[in-house]
């Protein structure tokens, strides 16, 4: 699913998505839009532009994580803003794309995620901009966590048990289990006690 405001970059991202077997199963033009064809659809991806009327991308996101839909979301911007980068990721984005990269790095990411990374632009990293190049915060923290821990995570700090956590990503408790040692292993964090006041110094919870 696309979602970007300016028409000619939408039929262009549609372009190189169908030129490399994706298929386009929605686009629209504005956050609101793009978060009811989500909540419709359920696509394995959404590209999102970070600025686009309504909702933002990142608010985008955010709604999606809160919901559980396990689509993947990719933030599409040409802002190269470390305050923008830090606020996709604590929202719990897939990836980070910036429009001036080439098509190819469109099928990297979705590769890259698809295997259970976090995809950040080539160019972040050649400008010297990157989660790994600032000091450690909430959204840094998360940046390596995979998707199902940062998922398992944000339901932790709101207040779900593992039961409702399995039942809602159609995994076993056991495995619930499993990421959130995973998770609190690799925040350093030995506790759900410990977790939910991370997530609340780091802003990462309304609950």
């Amino acid at each position: 699913m696309i979602a970007e405001d300016q028409s000619i970059v939408r039929e262009g991202l549609v372009l190189v998505c169908e030129s490399r077997d994706l298929q386009v199963v929605g686009q629209c033009a504005d956050g609101m839009a793009a978060l009811e064809t989500i909540r419709s659809l359920q696509p394995d991806f959404a590209l999102l532009d970070l600025h686009m009327p309504k909702l933002t991308g990142v608010e985008v996101v955010r709604k999606v994580r809160q919901s559980g839909i396990p689509t993947r979301c990719i933030i599409l911007t040409i802002s190269r803003e470390e305050s923008a980068i830090r606020e996709a990721m604590q929202a719990g984005v897939d990836g980070y794309l910036l429009k001036d990269g080439p098509p190819r790095h469109l099928t990297d990411a979705i590769s890259y995620i698809r295997d259970g990374g976090v995809y950040m632009s080539p160019l972040l990293r050649m400008a010297g901009v990157s989660p790994s190049s600032r000091e450690a915060d909430g959204g840094d923290a998360l940046a390596h966590l995979s998707r199902r821990e940062r998922e398992v995570f944000f339901h932790l700090v709101n207040g779900m048990r593992a039961k409702e956590i399995a039942n809602l990503l159609d995994i076993s408790p056991k495995t619930v289990d499993t990421y959130r040692a995973s998770l609190m292993r690799k925040l350093n964090i030995h506790d759900l006690v410990g977790l939910v006041k991370f997530a609340i110094e780091h802003k990462l919870t309304t609950t």
